[in-house]
This record gives structure tokens, C-alpha cells and sequence, in this order.
């Protein structure tokens, strides 16, 4: 006969399985409908080693249980018998806040330690196992936590949309969602989510008004958006379960037989009156109106988008964007409040969801010295050259190099030529002139391609319909062609590049909100194909604005390479701590500037500015130094073994406290890991001390001073 259970024997899972799960069903929580076990939160950063692409440990929640599916509302973390009921406490705090719920509990299966967090504050508890509260006490609890009155309740309360996919939010959409069903449930007129390009706006805007309209909050919607393509992928892909329900807004006609309506705000507004079809419908037609990238211009006291949310002022307005804009002229935040949800680019990229970056700094010895004509020099046109000095700022504007654009397109090429030829590329320009100009000297560069296909390279900017015909073909990861492709404006937001790898900036770009919205190109992640990562290779000195403390996604390598050095970045390992464990192009039918268009040529209040195009001035590249970003997200700019040095030793004291914990740890990749995490570079090392030597001996040498044998020899 056998004797009593040993708890001390049992794993996590046994724990889970033979006590706390039996606790929760006594308590009155359905296995099937209230309780999810093993719940993965993060996918695990994205970790550059090398050319080896890994990711960080994934943050997942023991159990998560819930009012009904993809409404959670307590969190468990569970732990063996050998730990203290507590012990847990701290990292089911931190899924909590990512979940936003009052009641947290850690247990190892002797009972259950609760935090309960309350508008007032917080209070922590310990009790049996078999007191653990029913799912109506903590529905009410979390309903006073999130201030949900019994009126808003069957609103909060009405069901995701599921198809036959399955597909489940993420953690954080879960939590956009929520929060602006539960604002507008709870009276909110404006309400603003701020979420990074590439997390899920526009599918969380299905669900928002989907789950509005269900539960008869919100009867007829209006979703604008400001350009074509917008439009066309939102009705064909995440708001297709709409239906019949579902018109867009076209040709400048008015069908009010409808209850949720797309519309370009340009194609329903205008300077003249007559322009101004959204007054065809009532003020009081549409009861939620919600804008899509609301950084460009609703906020704006002077815009078209003002107008229409001026007009429809008795409706719920919801603005979505990237990028908060706040300048002396415009504020979003003003027009719609503080943000109820936020996702930042730097927490997607911590959560795995969104691509790390390298950043390739490439400077050219006339944008930093400048360049001043002879007295009289003509341009190739013939025209006199103004007497001044030109600089950073007028090239391509104001004047041309056409021995700089033929360089920018060399270290292009050079880098594709290191990297694979077919990574899809956006080369973003000053205005259309210079994209075209552009695509001619990457043609020159790549005729081998070209030759083979003419759409390897392509121009996609407003003015040219056969560029614009493939813009689908560019951001469909199966499409092949075109592979690089010069903009100026027309690509800088909304698009669904997935699978691009390299983001050229030789635009001047002086906007926090331009610059994230453009980063946002390359953020989205395809593991299908190989897409973890992207570039940034830089011309103007725009990611400059890496210092500016709005911007809240720091790049994992700075490469400014010199005069005849590769633009390819060295292989670094990323130093990052891992995380807990536990459709279309604008149709003929839309006005001009409906499709989002680039209008820039270089013209300023109607009239073209003067463009010189300078011919025979030699350009060369200057200046060399390589930063890394540390595990803090500070830049690492002393050198490589003096980094290494001061690393080492704040984990060792000594050469033998060093060589002991070598010595004990079975598996030495352990130790070796933990300081890469930490930043420790052993490529760029070996480059500089001999690639002859192993790790350890590098670890030998460079922070205790020991003599730099290899690999043959050893230690004593």
C-alpha cells in the first residue's frame, strides 16, 4: 500500500493539475469556459547573434481566467511545492499590469497568496486552498477596478469576433480593445489609442466597432481613413466580416441604406462646397466615428478631417495612430484627450512582435563641409549658379549632385550585393524628381537584374500610375517583384511592407511623427519568410532623432562605415535581457489627392523652385565609428575590450572567480550567453585580438590580463 503524496516530489504541472485547478472548479470556475492554463503573453525578442537570428524566453501565465473569452480578469502564477506560497507574487504582478486585472495570486499548492489591487490602493492575503473566490466575486471586483456600471456592463460584456482561423489577439490588443469598448460603454465623446505600426490597429478597430455595434451601443459608424490603399485593405481583409452591412464611400456618392461606412476623408470633403458630400447625411447619422491615423491632420483646427468630426460633433469620436503628434500648431492629444492604451514601439519590440533594427550611418564629405560654386558656374542646364554655400540641407532640393545620387545608389547596391539582392528595399527621397533620379543611377548600379526583369527596380509616387500598379506586388510577400523601390511620401505610412528589409533615408526628415511612421515600414515581422530584422541605412543624418527622448525604440547597432569599408554592418551580438520565462492602388474614380499622393516636387505657394543639377563635383565618403546599443539601451561607444573588460568584472572579481565558475558550470555556452547578453561582442573581439582564439581565452585575456594563448595552448 502506498503512504501519503510527497508535495516536495511533484513538479509544477503535478502541483497544477492535482490541487489548483481542482480549487478553481470547487470554487465555480468552468475549465472550458473561465480557465486558460499556459497562456503565452510575448513571443520572445527578436536577438541578433551574428548572423544567427534567436529570440529571448517567451512570458507566459500559469493561468489566466476570465469573465469570457478575451475578457481576463485574474491572473495565477504557480510554483512546486518546494517554494514558499508567495514566491510567484512578483512575476504575476507583472502579467497582470500587461493584462490590466485587479486580482493576482501566486501558490504552491498549499494554498493561495492574493494581491488585490483597488482604485484606493492594494492589499495582499494569504488562505487555503479551498477558499479561493467564485467567478462572480471577482467579476465585481474587477468591474469597481475598471469602473463598469451594471448599464455598461452587457456592452463590455458582448463577445470578440471568432472565425474558423482561431485566431486569438494578443495580449496587448486584448487590452486596446477593452479599453475603448469599455470608454465608450462609460459615455467617453473622444477617446484616442496610440499603438506602433505593424501591432494590429486597423484588426482592433474591427473588433471595437464590431463589438459596439453587436450590442446596439453604436448603430451606424463611419471609419475614415486618408489614403486609397487604406481603404481597400481594411474592407478586403480585416473588415470583410462586415458584409452586406459595409459600403465605402466612392465617387462622391451618398447611400445612407448602409451601417458602417469607409471613406476617404478627402473623397468626401473639399474646397467647394458642392466637395463637401458628407453633409448629404444628417448630424446625427453616424453615432461613432473613428479615424484612422489621426497624426495627419484631424486634429488639425484648418483641416477637412476637423470639419467632418465638427459636424458629426453628437457621435463618438475614436482617433488610432502610431505617432502622437504634438506640436505648437497641432495636437491630437489636445483634440481627443490623453491616450487610453498605449503600445510602443519599444515594448513590441521587447515582446517579440515587431522587428529589432541596425542602423548604417553613411556621411559624404559635401553634405558636412557643404559645397559653394565658382563665381559664374553654370549648371548642366546652363543656368548660373546662385553664389552661397550648399549643404545637407539644399541637396536635392535646391541643388543637385549627380555624383552623390550615383553613390548613395552605389553603397545600395554594395550592401544588397553583402546581404541578398532580393531583401525588398524602400528608398525613400526628397521629392519626386529624386526618386526618379534615384531609380535611374540603381538601374545603372544593378542592369544585371534589371536586364532579367525591368521591374526589379521601380518608382512608386503619386504622379505615375504604373509604379502605383505595383505597389500590391511589392508588400505581397509572395510577389518577387519589384525588389527596390524609390518614394518620396507615398510610402511612408500604411503600408503593409512585411517582408522589408532595408529602409534608405536620403530625405531630410526633421518630423519625430514622419520619422516613426516611415521606422514603421519595417517593424512587422514574417517568419515565413525569414523577415526577423531590418536596416536602416541613412544619408541625412535623420536617425539623429534616435537621441530625441519621444523616440522609445533604440536600434541594436549604429555602423558608420568609412572611406572604402562595406556598408554591411559587422556581426554583433545583441546584448538584451531575455524576459521572464513562466488591397489595392488609387482607382481612377477618386479625386487627385485621394490615394495619398506625393505632391512634393520641390515647388513652394504654386510656383517650381529653382533646382540646379550640377554634374561633375566628386562626392566621397568620410568618417568611421561603430555604436552598439547596451542591455540599458544606452549607446556603447568606448571600445570593444574596454567594454568587455568592465563587464566581465562586475559579474567577477577575480581571474580565479572567474575560472572557478567556469570550471563548476557544466555547460560553459550558460556563461558565455549571460555576457552577450549583457553586451559582450566576441566577433568584434576576435576581429581585433586574433580570430585564433576561443571565447574563453578572449575572456582570459582581455578583462584579467592573461597571456593570449590559443587554442592550442591552456590554462593553467
Amino acid at each position: 500500500m502506498e503512504g501519503p503524496l510527497d508535495k516536495k516530489k511533484l513538479s509544477e504541472r503535478d502541483i497544477c493539475t492535482k490541487f489548483i485547478t481542482p480549487a478553481l472548479q470547487q470554487a465555480g470556475w468552468d475549465i472550458d469556459l473561465h480557465i486558460r492554463e499556459q497562456v503565452y503573453l510575448t513571443k520572445g525578442r527578436v536577438i541578433l547573434r551574428g548572423k544567427l537570428v534567436t529570440r529571448g524566453k517567451r512570458k507566459f501565465a500559469d493561468y489566466v481566467l476570465y469573465r469570457n473569452p478575451n475578457l481576463p480578469i485574474a491572473v495565477i502564477e504557480a510554483k512546486d511545492n518546494n517554494h514558499a506560497v508567495g514566491a510567484g507574487m512578483q512575476q504575476a504582478l507583472n502579467y497582470a499590469e500587461m493584462l490590466q486585472v485587479p486580482s493576482v495570486y501566486s501558490t504552491n499548492g498549499d494554498g493561495f497568496l492574493e494581491h488585490h489591487r483597488t482604485s484606493k490602493g492594494a492589499a495582499e492575503k494569504e488562505f487555503k486552498l479551498n477558499q479561493f473566490p467564485s467567478p462572480e466575486e471577482l467579476w465585481e471586483r474587477y468591474k469597481n477596478f475598471r469602473g463598469i456600471t451594471d448599464e455598461s456592463e452587457a456592452v463590455i460584456t458582448q463577445q470578440f469576433y471568432s472565425d474558423a482561423s482561431g485566431k486569438i489577439p494578443r495580449y496587448y490588443q486584448v487590452s486596446a480593445i477593452n479599453s475603448a469598448v469599455e470608454a465608450v460603454a462609460k459615455g467617453s465623446k473622444r477617446a484616442l489609442l496610440v499603438m506602433a505600426t505593424g501591432t494590429g490597429k486597423t484588426f482592433c478597430a474591427f473588433q471595437i466597432i464590431l463589438r459596439l455595434w453587436k450590442a446596439k451601443q453604436k448603430k451606424r459608424i463611419l471609419f475614415l481613413v486618408d489614403r486609397n490603399i487604406l481603404a481597400d485593405q481594411t474592407r478586403n481583409n480585416d473588415f470583410k466580416p462586415f458584409g452586406t452591412a459595409m459600403t465605402k464611400i466612392s465617387k462622391r456618392t451618398i447611400d445612407k441604406s448602409y451601417e458602417i461606412y469607409l471613406a476617404l476623408y478627402q473623397a468626401v470633403t473639399g474646397t467647394e462646397e458642392e466637395q463637401n458630400i458628407y453633409k448629404k447625411f444628417s448630424r446625427d447619422f453616424f453615432d461613432l466615428i473613428v479615424v484612422d491615423e489621426c497624426h495627419r491632420g484631424s486634429a488639425s483646427e484648418d483641416s477637412g478631417w476637423h470639419d467632418i468630426l465638427d459636424y458629426f460633433s453628437s457621435a463618438t469620436h475614436l482617433g488610432l495612430t502610431a505617432t502622437p503628434k504634438e506640436t505648437k500648431d497641432v495636437s491630437n492629444i489636445h483634440y481627443f484627450g490623453e491616450p487610453i492604451f498605449t503600445y510602443s514601439l519599444k515594448q513590441g519590440i521587447e515582446d517579440g512582435f515587431l522587428a529589432p533594427y541596425k542602423v548604417v550611418r553613411i556621411d559624404f564629405d559635401k553634405d558636412l563641409e557643404g559645397w559653394r560654386p565658382t563665381q559664374g558656374q553654370t549648371d548642366k542646364h546652363g543656368e548660373v549658379i546662385e553664389d552661397r554655400i550648399y549643404n545637407q540641407r539644399d541637396f536635392d532640393r535646391n541643388l543637385v549632385l549627380e555624383k552623390r545620387t550615383e553613390l548613395v545608389a552605389k553603397k545600395i547596391t554594395e550592401f544588397l550585393k553583402g546581404t541578398d539582392r532580393f531583401d525588398k528595399t524602400i528608398v525613400f527621397c526628397e521629392d519626386i524628381d529624386h526618386a526618379e533620379r534615384m531609380r535611374q543611377a540603381l538601374v545603372n548600379q544593378n542592369g544585371d537584374l534589371v536586364a532579367e526583369n525591368r521591374k526589379y527596380i521601380m518608382r512608386i509616387t503619386g504622379d505615375e500610375e504604373e509604379g502605383k500598379a505595383e505597389l500590391d506586388n511589392f508588400i505581397n510577400p509572395q510577389e518577387k517583384y519589384p525588389v527596390i523601390v524609390t518614394t518620396s511620401k507615398l510610402l511612408s505610412t500604411g503600408v503593409d511592407a512585411q517582408t522589408c528589409k532595408l529602409i534608405v533615408l536620403d530625405q531630410r526628415i526633421q518630423s519625430m511623427t514622419h520619422f516613426k511612421q516611415i521606422i514603421g515600414r519595417g517593424t512587422r515581422i514574417n517568419e515565413d519568410y525569414n523577415k526577423f530584422f531590418f536596416t536602416i541605412m541613412d544619408f541625412k543624418k535623420a536617425t539623429e532623432l534616435f537621441a530625441d527622448p519621444a523616440f522609445d525604440g533604440d536600434p541594436v547597432q549604429i555602423y558608420e562605415p568609412g572611406p572604402g569599408d562595406s556598408p554591411v554592418p559587422p556581426d554583433v551580438d545583441e546584448g538584451v535581457e531575455e524576459g521572464a520565462q513562466g488591397g489595392g492602388a488609387a482607382g481612377p474614380s477618386e479625386p487627385s489627392d485621394a490615394d495619398g499622393t506625393d505632391t512634393d516636387d520641390g515647388s513652394s505657394d504654386g510656383q517650381r523652385a529653382r533646382k540646379y543639377y550640377v554634374e561633375n563635383v566628386e562626392v566621397s565618403v568620410v568618417a568611421e565609428r561603430v555604436q552598439y546599443y547596451g542591455p540599458d539601451g544606452k549607446l556603447i561607444t568606448e571600445s570593444l575590450k574596454d567594454y568587455m573588460r568592465k563587464t566581465v568584472r562586475k559579474e567577477y572579481s577575480s581571474y580565479k572567480d572567474f575560472l572557478r565558475k567556469w570550471t563548476e558550470t557544466e555547460r560553459k555556452q550558460i556563461i558565455l550567453d549571460e555576457l552577450a547578453e549583457r553586451g559582450v561582442v566576441f566577433d568584434g573581439l576576435a576581429k581585433q585580438v586574433g580570430k585564433e582564439y576561443s571565447a574563453f581565452d578572449l575572456i582570459c585575456h582581455v578583462a584579467f590580463d592573461q597571456p593570449p594563448l590559443t587554442r592550442k595552448a591552456t590554462y593553467p
